[in-house]
């Protein structure tokens, strides 16, 4: 190269370098102005959209590209004296070819000190507006006679919360509360980042005074509707549910939630969602559902739901994982229109449309997936059935449930609930061996407050212990015709009568009728509390399933122990005690009178007075029982028509109940006797009048067994 091309070059060079040098310090002068005007521009945007004003503080460059706010806040437009949010310093970064093309793009957002300040009143609150539909965009319906379109609403409530999330973020000592008249809460973050998408941070939530540290991690995609997070307790200590516990007065809580939404779509005024949720450790507790902790070790579940107009699914597709077991469920929940919800207390017990029950029409199929006996026993949740806790069985079980309930038609009310075993068998107890049934064993009889009664053997070591065989054969009719007519055919339940319970309670509100069978009764008084909790509930039921599916106890050895423990009085346990304390007999010896009687005690022992008034005079409710009762066993062919004319309404108690009952002398002679009750009905009177006919169908089935013979003349 010769030194004129050199001298050339350098020239050239020379140039470039000093028309950079003019180039950025041109732009070093400008971009302050236009940065201003970018501000401008973003207030201007910001105030477009949302009812507010927007204020920003002083900035400058700290370096080429990076903005630094000296503060900043944001107020509604309606509430002048009111901040939303406030900044002391706001840092970003701003593209410079978005700058001088007038449409600054800012990203990498960092806030110190943030507060915002949400409340509500009983008529205004000052954060609404942020998912507030604009004029001539589609609104969730308020026509409340359609009710509610829950896939508008939710579909508006995540298209605000994604469109508000920023790129990038990172919020330092930010401090969040809210206040409305029923609720309190108090955030405080000392940093939430989100960098490329990917989320982390901590948080102290104090929440009508529930106070939970936890961390957070995640990822959100905010343009395609997608985030994955997963929220854990810090300090190994759990978060704890706070609106559940104050509202409901339940103690929820989790070592760790993850939860996962995957996909979207809006379809005729419909929300489909697809994700997933699950949890370790999760503890539910409330006296109504159990007396100690309900711990689920892990479980989760992988959803896909919809939702629309004043209708919920959980559609095809969704799978529930509960430790070793997998459920397969659809759910359907719709509430009619006002004008189309049916009322009325004979119909369905309700006398207002707008009445929590009024319209509801749901529609529940659950399947498991074929388990493994032991797999399905160790993923049992703990502190739900501590009797079974151990329990290890061979074979194979499989669960179904369908359910089908129209308020409308309360009448037509469906359930069928199964479980399935194949080759199973238990080779060993836990906590209780079921197998005691078989053997001697000491009894503890309880009162209703959970202390205990007295405590005696039930077995020939015990005096006062009666055989089957030697208990009056009018009783034991008398006893399963009333309590439990399939008891000698189902295999520990009856859905028919479970339903027409159900059907009843519903209408009145109330649990006004029992659908325990003899097997659910004795279950519940030889291996269970006396506590009315849901978890009881469901453990008598899968112990009254593993006795009777298993045959682990015949009939009568069932019934033989029933008749020896069950209450007859106030202190009066089994059988013998019984029909010595009323009537100075044996067992064997009651006739068809007595029997009745003492069956008619059965739902409420303490009040075996009832039946009588102060003079001894059975009254008129207590002959329909015994009138109706001796029929159908007629019916049933488990008395003889001759022992049916011997039906007496007049009883003797020569034992130690007589003073009990008869509390008072006539001094007149009484001519007109009262009129029998046409309507009344014991409490646990459950499928009398389907006769003999086949056993209640469905999964109770099973060979008949034979019925005891009709008692000798």
């Amino acid at each position: 190269m010769t030194p004129a091309t050199k001298r050339k070059i350098g020239i050239g060079l020379g140039i470039l370098v000093v028309l950079l040098a003019v180039g950025l310090s041109i732009f070093l002068l400008k971009r302050q102005q236009l940065l201003d005007y970018a501000l401008q521009q973003v207030k201007a945007k910001v105030e477009r959209k949302f009812p507010v004003k927007l204020t920003l503080g002083p900035a400058r460059f700290t370096d080429l590209n990076t903005v630094r706010l000296e503060g900043m806040s944001l107020v509604p437009a309606a509430q002048p004296a009111d901040t939303l949010l406030k900044a002391q310093a706001v840092r970003a970064s701003l593209s410079v070819r978005s700058l001088f093309a007038g449409r600054p793009v800012f990203s990498n957002l960092e806030i110190d000190d943030a507060r915002l300040t949400a409340h509500k009143t009983a008529t205004t609150d000052n954060y609404s507006f942020l998912y507030r539909k604009k004029k001539g965009e589609r609104v969730v319906p308020r026509d409340t006679t359609k009710g509610t379109n829950y896939g508008l609403l939710a579909n508006q409530l995540l298209e605000a919360a994604f469109d508000n999330v920023p790129v990038e973020a990172d919020f330092r000592n930010f401090l969040v509360t809210y206040r409305s008249p029923r609720h309190s809460a108090t955030l405080t973050m000392p940093r939430l980042a989100i960098k490329d998408g990917d989320i982390t941070g901590q948080l102290t939530a104090v929440v009508d005074s529930v106070t939970n540290r936890m961390g957070v991690q995640g990822r959100i995609d905010a343009g395609d509707y997608q985030v994955d997070a997963r929220i854990f307790g810090l300090d190994k200590r759990p978060v704890i549910l706070p609106y559940v516990q104050s509202r409901y007065g339940a103690r929820v809580q989790f070592d760790t939630i993850r939860v996962s939404l995957t996909d979207k779509k809006m379809n005729d005024d419909e929300l489909t969602v697809k994700g997933t949720a699950s949890a370790t450790n999760f503890i539910v507790n409330h006296p109504k559902l159990s007396d100690s902790d309900v711990r689920f070790p892990r479980g989760g579940i992988d959803f896909v739901t919809r939702l629309g107009q004043a209708s919920f699914a959980l559609e095809k597709g969704t799978r529930v994982l509960l430790n070793k077991m997998e459920f397969f469920p659809e759910l359907s929940v719709r509430r009619l229109p006002v004008p189309q919800r049916v009322i009325g207390k004979q119909i369905n017990g309700l006398t207002n449309r707008n009445q929590f029950l009024a319209g509801l029409q749901v529609k529940l199929n659950v399947e498991s997936a074929e388990t493994a006996a032991n797999d399905f026993f160790a993923s049992l949740p703990e502190g739900m059935f501590e009797t079974l806790e151990g329990t290890q069985a061979e074979g194979t079980l499989k669960y179904r449930l369908k359910a089908n309930l129209d308020m409308n038609k309360l009448d037509s009310l469906q359930f069928n609930s199964g479980l399935q075993a194949t080759k199973f068998r238990v080779t060993r107890f836990g906590r209780e061996n079921l197998n005691k049934l078989n053997e001697q064993f000491p009894y503890t009889a309880y009162n209703d407050k959970g202390d205990s009664v007295k405590t005696f053997l039930v077995g020939p070591s015990n005096p006062e212990f009666t055989p089957y065989n030697q208990v009056s054969d009018y009783l034991k009719a008398a006893i399963m015709t009333a309590e439990d007519p399939r008891f000698m055919t189902h295999r520990g339940f009856m859905e028919k009568a479970f339903v027409k319970s159900a059907i009843q309670n519903l209408k009145e509100r109330r649990f006004a009728r029992g659908g325990s069978t003899i097997s659910m009764q004795l279950v519940k008084n030889v291996f269970l509390t006396r506590k009315k909790t849901i978890v009881r509930k469901v453990e008598e039921a899968l112990i009254v399933w593993i006795i009777e599916n298993t045959r682990l106890a015949s009939k009568e050895r069932m019934l033989e122990v029933y008749l020896n423990i069950i209450e007859w009085g106030p202190k009066i346990y089994g059988v013998d005690e019984a029909a010595r304390f009323y009537f100075d007999k044996q067992p064997a010896n009651l006739n068809l009178s007595e029997s009745l009687y003492l069956a008619s005690i059965i739902p409420r022992p303490k009040y075996y007075q009832r039946s009588f008034n102060q003079y001894g005079e059975m009254r008129g409710s207590a002959r329909y029982f015994h009138r109706l009762i001796a029929d159908l066993m007629l019916r049933k062919g488990l008395i003889s028509e001759g022992d049916r004319g011997t039906l007496s309404y007049s009883l003797n108690f020569p034992g130690r109940a007589h003073g009990s009952i008869f509390r008072a002398v006539r001094d007149t002679v009484r001519t007109v006797q009262p009129a029998d009750s046409s309507q009344f009905e014991p409490l646990n009177l459950i499928d009398l009048l389907g006769g003999a006919a086949a056993p209640d169908a469905g999964v109770n089935q099973e060979v008949p067994a034979t019925p005891p013979p009709p008692p000798k003349p």
